[in-house]
């Protein structure tokens, strides 16, 4: 499973690109003649010919761009918003993968066009540029529940889970701040779209990245993902790898839900180890007397030191005060496949908030300790919202 939502898709810049040198395009030297013919396509290269290159549109249908000898190829950054540090490239320089914005003569089939330029974000630039927003988003980001929004005064409050504890964290949003939300269904950040913070309700899952305060109770936002989605805590009653779905025993809802798992789904399984602890800590008490000791893992967190083993994923946000960073610690842990889980397994999922069939966007197994000791929602929403704004957005979220 690809970690998403850790991390703003950087190659969202073409779209942006896409809108922003319209007045670029039109002082390049290949001009067609009737610019009403004229279309412009954005997608990622799926084949490379001879002279032309198949393209996996993000409108949907495949498009087939055919180059010639005036065709002008650029490589700009992952980012840019203009051609300004664009530099010349060839044919034959363009791999599968690339993202791509071809403008182009359109033809009388509607899957194919001549390319008359052709702006090219290689897939390695993206990757190293989404892999430093994901780590941003990861050293500079905070993720919790909404609990207030002040639009006037550009203030989101955030309850932030620990174990055991949560805290409050006071986002602050001014007009360089870029806030993005979730589309209706979806799990991609990809389709998170632009949108004003008064569209953000209590109860929404929020990620922002940007400057915290000392104490880490506030942070000046950079960047900004939201959504609503849906807290599913229960047991499994079947497992379907062939349709890529499982049915659960929701314990909140006390009725069975059918989990839709997609590419963009991450699974995710706690060690037994960590669970019991967990699960200790959600209840208040000391796992043989010795969780709150300077020699047990909370204990040398609380002391500013990193442990060894998977207790040591466990970090303060940002360095600061307050409980440990699960986010952080659930990230780390190795994905399993949907195969891999039985029919008994408890679960705890976030999915999208839909009717019917849900879609997961992150699903923790391994989790019957916690579920023993704690009520179902309680735990459940320990989850929230690790996968957003990075991973997405969603840290996804490159979260986030």
């Amino acid at each position: 499973m690809r970690h998403r939502l850790q991390a703003a898709p950087v190659w969202i810049g073409l779209v942006v690109m896409a809108t922003s040198l319209i007045s670029a395009w039109g002082q390049t030297p290949a001009v067609a003649s009737n610019p009403a013919s004229v279309t412009r396509v954005v997608g990622t290269v799926k084949n490379i010919a001879a002279n032309s290159l198949t393209i996996n549109s993000d409108a949907g249908p495949e498009v087939t761009a055919t180059m010639g000898v005036s065709t002008k190829i650029l490589r700009v950054p992952p980012g840019e918003k203009d051609l300004k540090n664009a530099t010349p490239l060839q044919a034959q320089d363009l791999q599968v993968g690339d993202r791509v914005l071809v403008r182009g003569q359109a033809s009388t089939d509607e899957h194919a066009l001549t390319a008359l330029s052709v702006i090219v974000m290689k897939q390695a630039d993206v990757s190293a540029k989404q892999e430093h927003e994901r780590e941003d988003w990861q050293k500079r980001g905070v993720g919790g529940l909404v609990s207030a929004v002040d639009a006037a005064a550009g203030t989101i409050t955030i309850s932030v889970n620990g174990i055991g504890a949560s805290h409050s964290v006071t986002v602050h949003a001014g007009k360089e701040t870029i806030a993005r939300r979730y589309a209706p269904g979806s799990v991609k950040f990809d389709d998170a779209r632009p949108a004003p913070i008064d569209q953000i309700r209590p109860g929404d899952q929020l990620r922002a990245r940007g400057t915290r305060s000392a104490d880490g109770n506030e942070i000046t936002a950079e960047e900004i993902v939201s959504g609503t989605f849906r807290n599913i805590a229960g047991t499994v009653t079947t497992v379907d790898p062939t349709a890529n779905t499982l049915t659960v025993q929701d314990a909140i809802m006390k009725a069975p839900v059918v989990v839709k798992v997609s590419g963009d789904s991450q699974i995710k399984k706690l060690p037994a180890e960590m669970a019991q602890r967990i699960a200790s800590r959600l209840k208040g008490g000391s796992q043989d007397g010795q969780e709150q000791g300077a020699g047990s893992w909370q204990g040398r967190a609380r002391q500013g030191e990193r442990p060894a083993g998977p207790g040591g994923e466990f970090q303060r946000p940002g360095g600061a005060g307050g409980p440990p960073d699960l986010q952080r610690f659930l990230n780390r842990l190795p994905s399993v496949a949907l195969s891999e889980l039985q029919k008994g397994d408890a679960v705890m999922i976030v999915t999208t908030e839909a009717s019917g069939t849900v879609t997961a966007i992150t699903m923790l197994a391994g989790v019957e300790p916690i579920l023993t000791t704690s009520s179902a929602r309680k735990a459940a929403m320990m989850l929230s919202p690790w996968t957003l704004g990075g991973g997405s957005a969603g840290e996804g979220e490159s979260a986030p």
